[in-house]
């Protein structure tokens, strides 16, 4: 039986890349400057001049997706007589997820003979998209709606998600961290290392002093961790920066060389929580990864 794949635009992936491959997108929205807006097209979007506006103190805020917003992107689908496989962002930093499963089970009472998979990927960015990546890989080799939802389970526990932010107060403002954490790392120019845990929420598992030190702990962290690099890619996101993805990806490639970096620009409602100059390394480790 066929199936469709839909994430929504936490994922971070490419646009052409999406539509070659017959994604379907849940938009995100967020508002800035007045205006609610969504970033269904990564090609058109200015990272650089949203991010500026952020860095001068303009305000972005967001807010989680209701239940509708699902049922009208897989409706058509189930209509077409598509089952659908949903890989979505984690539960443990948005109650989106949990929208999508109210609007699966409503859709299941009048779509009786359709087959309805639902991924939480406890990630975000790419945390998420390479999860989407690895469905669309498992889809075309011929595994089932099933099999390929139960190996994005799996995969889920060794995506390793690790980052680092300039200014901690976009996490604070929006509750992803404490208010005490935020205030200390501000004044003494600290970088917490952040990941997201076993339960997709983000919490601090280390600290570097200066965005160079920061970035050499993310690329030792990934040496340290990283599983059969040379047959996988590995994703780096980052909020207006990108020299220090540059710098980053360069590091990667001196003892473990991943198959493929894949570099975006971090999409706005993510990047409104993380804020400017934040960079983050997205890759795949062993089974207990999360916790590490």
């Amino acid at each position: 039986m066929s199936f469709s794949i839909v994430t929504d635009t936490s994922a971070n992936l490419p646009s052409p890349w999406l539509e070659e491959n017959r994604i379907g997108v849940i938009p995100f929205h967020y508002t800035h400057a007045g205006q609610e807006l969504a970033c269904l097209d990564t090609e058109a979007f200015n990272g650089t001049a949203f991010y500026t506006s952020m860095r001068n103190g303009a305000l972005v805020s967001t807010s989680q997706i209701n239940p509708q917003a699902y049922i009208d992107c897989f409706q058509p689908l189930l209509d077409a007589g598509e089952d659908i496989l949903f890989v979505g962002m984690s539960s443990g930093i948005s109650g989106s997820f949990q929208s999508a499963q109210v609007a699966m089970a409503q859709l299941k009472e009048n779509y009786t003979d359709r087959q309805f998979r639902m991924v939480d990927t406890l990630g975000a960015s790419l945390g998420e998209g390479l999860l989407v990546m690895r469905a669309v890989e498992m889809k075309n080799a011929g595994m089932s709606l099933d099999d390929t939802a139960k190996a994005l389970l799996t995969l889920r526990r060794n995506m390793c998600q690790i980052f680092m932010v300039d200014d901690l107060m976009f996490l604070k403002r929006t509750g992803r961290v404490s208010g005490a954490v935020a205030l200390v790392g501000t004044m003494l120019q600290i970088k917490p290392l952040l990941k997201g845990n076993e339960k997709g929420q983000i919490v601090t598992y280390a600290k570097a002093r200066g965005r160079r030190k920061a970035i050499e702990a993310l690329a030792k962290h990934y040496d340290e961790l990283v599983v059969d690099a040379g047959s996988q890619v590995v994703g780096i996101a980052h909020a207006d920066c990108e020299k220090d993805a540059d710098l980053l990806a360069t590091l990667l490639m001196r003892n473990h060389p991943p198959k493929q970096i894949l570099t975006v620009m971090y999409e706005p409602v993510t990047g409104s929580h993380v804020g400017p100059d934040t960079i983050a390394l997205f890759f795949l480790g062993a089974n207990d990864v999360r916790s590490k």
